[in-house]
């Protein structure tokens, strides 16, 4: 029984909710208007999620957040269909307009500028890099033994932003006997760690000044100089090691001695199954002038030693009264492989005298035991079999 008035409480709330709406004379039947209203307030309660979301994101926005009411600059996405290189080029365009580079830059350009900022921007223009480099003196043996040990910053010399730098040490004022260390292409942070030696006596060691200077290599041109580091070593402490580093100053308004000689470029190719190697002098400029006319008559000579044995001797024409003469005459060798890392070239360029002898203006020695550019140069002779590879050389002093 009490099951049975259980069961029917429902119906009866359902069917006065029924009467009730009905007593109310609305023209729509109930289930349509229950459908009305619940589809009311879906509609109010989505509208009412979508305010509170739009009100939190503006919240962010204002402490940095980057929220949604921040999203009007949307035109910025058409830059991924800019490319990389047009707009590499147009910047560059406008730097050149408005930015010379540093070298141009000159101390004073305006009159109204202090004494102070005029020093700042020298100082920075004349920022070549800095050295660092190792010092010990044997008493016993009386060596100097002189460590190129890296550079930073070196300034860069080459339209791709880098440098291919190498440094030459000697001992100045009597700079005949000079070391150069290898080329480290494309860096401005180059690591050497090359140690050389320089036999000479105490006495005589304090009144020198150990000299490096530094290079940027060019295949097909002469070696641009970029700075040196001068080290007195009358006030260098040898009774212990040196571990030091240096700023690479300005190069002396002097042209150096040995460009002052000049340039000659020739090819070199080698052979192997042949045996053959092939010498090409394309060209010298910038000769030392020799005559009183201040003119040279230069032809160029190259030696062929196996070990300390020259093997074979051979020339150029004679090209007169010129500085810069052109040849493109081409030598052959007969060098076999097993005997290539003993061979040594020496090309010297030599004034023709009519009467007397003729005087030497400079050399290039070449090998697998020489240094710096002439070790570059060989190297990759050696490493390009039957590929003719030219380059350029300054001229060096015949010790």
């Amino acid at each position: 029984m009490a099951g049975n008035v259980t069961s029917s409480a429902p119906p009866s709330k359902m069917n006065f909710i029924i009467t009730f709406y009905d007593s109310l004379g609305i023209p729509v039947p109930f289930w349509a208007a229950v459908a009305i209203l619940s589809a009311g307030f879906l509609f109010i309660l989505i509208v009412f999620i979508l305010i509170c979301c739009k009100c939190c994101c503006c919240r962010k926005s204002r402490g940095g957040g980057g929220g949604c009411c921040r999203r009007k600059p949307r035109p910025v996405s058409r830059k991924a269909t800019v490319k990389t290189k047009d707009v590499q080029a147009l910047g560059q365009a406008y730097k050149e307009k408005v930015q010379p580079d540093l070298e141009e830059l000159k101390p004073n350009m305006e009159d109204n500028e202090g004494s102070s900022s005029s020093s700042l921007g020298r100082s920075y223009v004349e920022f070549l890099g800095k050295l660092h480099y190792k010092l010990d003196y044997n008493f016993q043996t009386t060596e100097l033994s002189v460590g190129v040990v890296e550079c930073e910053s070196v300034k860069a010399m080459d339209s791709g932003g880098t440098s291919d730098p190498y440094i030459r040490v000697c001992l100045a004022p009597d700079d005949r006997r000079k070391f150069e260390t290898k080329v480290q292409e494309k860096t401005l942070n180059p690591k050497f760690n090359e140690t050389f030696s320089f036999e000479i006596s105490y006495s005589e060691l304090i009144g020198k000044t150990l000299v490096f200077k530094l290079y940027d290599f060019d295949r097909f041109s002469a070696s641009g100089n970029i700075g040196q580091v001068k080290v007195p070593l009358n006030s260098v402490d040898f009774g212990h090691s040196v571990d030091r580093w240096a700023e690479v100053q300005s190069p002396d308004s002097d042209p150096d001695k040995d460009s002052s000689l000049g340039d000659v470029c020739f090819s070199l190719r080698y052979v192997p199954t042949a045996g053959k190697l092939t010498a090409i002098i394309l060209e010298a400029k910038n000769l030392k002038k020799m005559d009183v006319t201040g003119l040279s008559d230069p032809y160029v000579k190259m030696s062929l030693f196996v070990g300390t044995k020259r093997v074979k001797k051979k020339k150029t024409t004679v090209k007169r009264k010129t500085l810069n003469p052109y040849y493109n005459e081409s030598f052959t060798f007969d060098v076999r492989f097993e005997e290539i890392e003993s061979v040594t070239l020496v090309v010297t360029v030599v004034d023709y005298d009519l009467i007397g002898s003729s005087d030497p203006i400079g050399q290039v020695t070449l090998g697998c035991r020489s240094t710096g550019n002439s070790l570059k140069h060989w190297s990759e002779m050696l490493a390009n079999p039957r590929r003719p590879i030219a380059m350029w050389h300054t001229l060096r002093s015949i010790s």
